[in-house]
């Protein structure tokens, strides 16, 4: 595919997310069928030129190559989300989040955000984190060192070609924690750490929304990084109780940058 005819998909793409066909299930990234109306597919919010910045990312001095848990000393928890997913679900999280002032960290993967690109822009904005979750999400620690490689690489194309960064943090699919092999190729890509978490949700699972929440609440400490989803109902619904819950205790959710600052 040429450059011109990819950017031609991702506007395409940009503008089914903006006229709501995602909300009705689409999600399909395609353009409107002949004979639509301009108003059936408004044209996307285009980036101004007050839009946040896409960090980079950083050493954390003191940090582990993986790092699973944040400072214990102060009141914080990061909620990280695996990114990929109906969107309209994504967009709901967000919205959720930011209008009870928590923000997350979102983990994407390449091809969520080539049938969605508006996504990235979206997480952005909102203030939260973006990083790289591997292209297509399979067991990366298990494959060749090309391939993985080609893994990491891809998806950090992907979000500098949407966002000008290759995202603030890299999380292995497939697997709580890197191999020592996916470690160094993320370090290469430009990765300084690899982001895994104490606490996992097990909403991937599906046990309902009290399930999560008890979960969560059941593990979480100062400084935790807890592993969430995108995608699926169950933790839309677990998060304004696990929010609440989290407040009632003094526990800030802020994305994995502030955790660490």
């Amino acid at each position: 595919m040429t450059t011109t005819n990819r950017r031609g998909v991702l506007r395409a793409g940009a503008g089914i997310v903006a006229g709501g066909a995602l909300a009705a299930g689409c999600g399909t990234g395609q353009t409107a069928p002949p004979g639509a109306t301009a108003s059936a597919t408004p044209e996307p919010a285009r980036p101004t030129a007050t839009a946040r910045a896409a960090p980079v990312p950083r050493a954390y001095a003191g940090q582990p190559v993986q790092i699973t848990h944040g400072p214990r000393t102060r009141p914080r928890v990061a909620l990280t989300f695996h990114g990929q997913g109906d969107p309209a679900l994504a967009h709901s999280l967000l919205s959720e989040a930011e209008r009870r002032g928590a923000r997350l960290t979102v983990l994407a993967v390449g091809t969520w955000l080539d049938e969605h690109p508006d996504v990235a822009r979206r997480i952005l904005d909102g203030g939260h984190d973006l990083g790289n979750h591997t292209q297509r999400h399979i067991a990366v620690n298990t494959l060749a060192e090309a391939d993985a490689r080609e893994e990491i690489t891809d998806c950090a194309h992907r979000l500098e070609r949407l966002t000008g960064s290759i995202g603030t943090w890299f999380r292995p699919s497939r697997a709580p924690a890197a191999s020592p092999l996916v470690a160094r190729l993320a370090r290469a890509a430009g990765y300084p750490h690899v982001l895994s978490y104490d606490v996992d949700s097990l909403d991937h699972t599906r046990p309902g929304a009290a399930a999560i929440t008890r979960k969560v609440l059941a593990d979480v400490t100062n400084g935790s990084v807890v592993s969430l989803h995108f995608g699926y109902p169950d933790t839309v619904a677990a998060l304004p109780d696990l929010l609440h819950e989290l407040d009632r205790r003094g526990l800030r959710a802020v994305t994995t940058t502030e955790l660490l600052s």
